[in-house]
């Protein structure tokens, strides 16, 4: 598989990648054997860059992905791992529900200071089983999960002193980049215009639907050589499913707008004998500050299945068909709604 560059970094990942939430039972069990054959269906398609959470499965995932990493040649993968929470146990069954089914016994705080990120990355390594993490995300920084007030104390904390966690972690040479693990394009704003960060995974924002990341976001990021790892693609599935009763857009059921959009959209692909998924999957791909699209499944057929849609690359003439069907944010400040 093809490689892109991470930032301005040396380090390159492959297009495709693989996330390993549902490794940590997001919403349904992952039993360790059908894990371990996702995993290797990932590795079996050519995938080497393998991203991965402490607060997956509160442990769990990083458990799983370590051990089946550990027996692959150290030089042939990338791993990336987050930061911002950190695990302290809990009594057997107390843990809160957090939509993971079958986690391990931990609770998590937040922590974005300096120490907390430092212990985050020990921590890490010992789930891991691993001597090398090349590239952590803060995870979850932001208004989206923190709301308002408390996020502009996280994020003083992140900027007064975890920054300077990362930085010293690069430049000594125990990672080869960092950035931000989110669903949102403020938070990044934010954090951009105070420091220099190599790369942002971003969660259903720059998709063939949801185009939130192009007004200010994008032009950013190329102005400082900041690269995007793209997830959520499908847009929590309705770009995977089509519009069909039970579909979710963001998580949530879509509004009739959505609905409406994604329809046109789905008949759009319909006309050039691909199912929706196909240009969903491979759009972010288009432009060269992407350097992969993460895809995250707790099946083997499932990740087979999504491969598929990878090759054979569409033509570029199919995309603008799809444009007057997206969701674009306008830029911060605007008195203009969403779309």
């Amino acid at each position: 598989m093809k490689t892109r560059r991470i930032g301005k970094t040396d380090l390159q990942v492959t297009e495709i990648s693989f996330g390993a939430a549902a490794l940590g039972g997001l919403y349904r069990a992952c039993p360790r054997e059908q894990a371990m054959d996702t995993l290797d269906a990932a590795w079996s398609a050519g995938i080497r860059y393998f991203d991965v959470a402490p607060w997956y499965g509160l442990g769990l995932a990083e458990r799983t992905v370590g051990d089946f990493l550990r027996a692959k040649p150290e030089a042939e993968y990338v791993l990336s791992t987050k930061v911002g929470r950190l695990l302290r146990p809990v009594p057997t069954g107390t843990v809160p529900d957090y939509s993971y089914v079958d986690p391990l016994s931990f609770d998590a705080d937040y922590d974005y200071s300096y120490d907390g990120i430092m212990r985050s990355v020990d921590f890490s390594y010992a789930r891991l089983g691993l001597n090398r993490i090349d590239i952590l995300y803060v995870h979850d920084i932001g208004g989206y999960t923190h709301g308002a007030a408390k996020n502009a104390v996280h994020l003083k904390q992140f900027l007064d002193s975890g920054i300077k966690a990362l930085e010293r972690l690069k430049s000594s040479g125990a990672i080869k980049a960092f950035g931000l693990g989110v669903n949102e394009v403020p938070v990044c704003l934010d954090v951009m215009r105070n420091a220099d960060i190599d790369v942002i995974l971003m969660a259903g924002r720059y998709t063939l639907l949801d185009r939130s990341a192009v007004a200010e976001l994008i032009p950013l990021c190329q102005q400082k050589g900041t690269s995007l790892v793209v997830g959520g693609v499908f847009n929590s599935g309705i770009l995977a499913t089509g519009p069909v009763p039970g579909a979710h857009f963001d998580y949530m059921a879509p509004t009739p707008d959505v609905v409406a959009k994604v329809t046109a959209m789905e008949d759009i692909a319909k006309r050039h004998g691909v199912p929706l998924a196909a240009p969903a999957l491979q759009f972010p791909l288009r432009d060269s500050f992407v350097s992969s699209v993460l895809i995250g499944t707790a099946r083997a057929s499932s990740l087979k299945r999504n491969m598929q849609l990878f090759e054979p690359r569409l033509p570029d003439s199919i995309f603008p068909e799809f444009e007057s069907q997206t969701l674009v944010a306008k830029p911060l400040g605007s008195d203009a709604v969403r779309m």
